[in-house]
């Protein structure tokens, strides 16, 4: 898979921080499926995408959470404040960044579901000659995860706070987006509850869709 670089060099950022808690005492990013963690399953689909490489936040049982990447190269970033949120961990993720790099495509760790395609096809949207700063997947019209957001837009990223996602930024910036069709219902379904997995782990979610 070719990769891109200069202005277009796009880097995955996972977000593998938070609490879980609304899935009880364990670990919904360590939950097996199909014989994996899900984390382990987002970290793969991002390695064989365009991207030029993966980044991983970690904090709630960081270590645990590694310990299910060890083998894969992928960059760890420890954010130590993941406790006030997922704007922490988008700030720790955007701050292990190198400077040569042009959009971060990020991901959430509970979303095994989202394939390379949906990955590439982010990737290929994102133009920013074009002025295609936000690149959204999108199945059967509704907007989902994960989200490509240009270096235009890493200053408001950085200054989020609390457990705000960039959902005010991309309106600011409606201008700028792009949705992007993809043919996989798994950009909608993130696994926070043990129902959600309990659904997943009975392949209810790998049902076919229909046209």
């Amino acid at each position: 898979m070719s990769r891109r670089g200069g202005e277009a060099a796009v880097s995955v950022l996972i977000l593998a921080a938070g609490l879980s808690s609304r899935m009880g005492e364990r670990n919904k990013l360590l939950a097996a499926w199909r014989g994996k963690a899900l984390v382990r399953h987002v970290a793969e689909q991002a390695l064989a995408s365009q991207a030029n490489a993966v980044y991983v936040v970690t904090g709630h049982e960081g270590d645990r959470v590694a310990d299910a990447l060890a083998d894969l190269p992928v960059t760890r970033a420890v954010n130590p404040e993941y406790r006030s949120g997922l704007a922490s961990s988008l700030r720790a993720g955007l701050g292990a960044l190198p400077a040569s790099v042009g959009a971060v495509l990020v991901c959430l760790g509970d979303m095994p579901q989202v394939d390379t395609a949906a990955l590439d096809g982010l990737i290929e949207a994102y133009s920013p000659d074009r002025g295609r700063l936000v690149c959204i997947p999108t199945f059967r019209g509704k907007r989902g995860n994960p989200v490509l957001l240009g270096r235009q837009l890493f200053p408001m990223l950085a200054r989020l706070e609390g457990d705000a996602g960039a959902r005010h930024i991309i309106a600011a910036n409606s201008g700028s987006v792009a949705e992007v069709p993809v043919d996989t219902p798994g950009i909608l379904l993130d696994v926070d509850t043990p129902e959600a997995l309990e659904a997943l782990s009975g392949n209810v979610y790998d049902r076919p869709t229909g046209r």
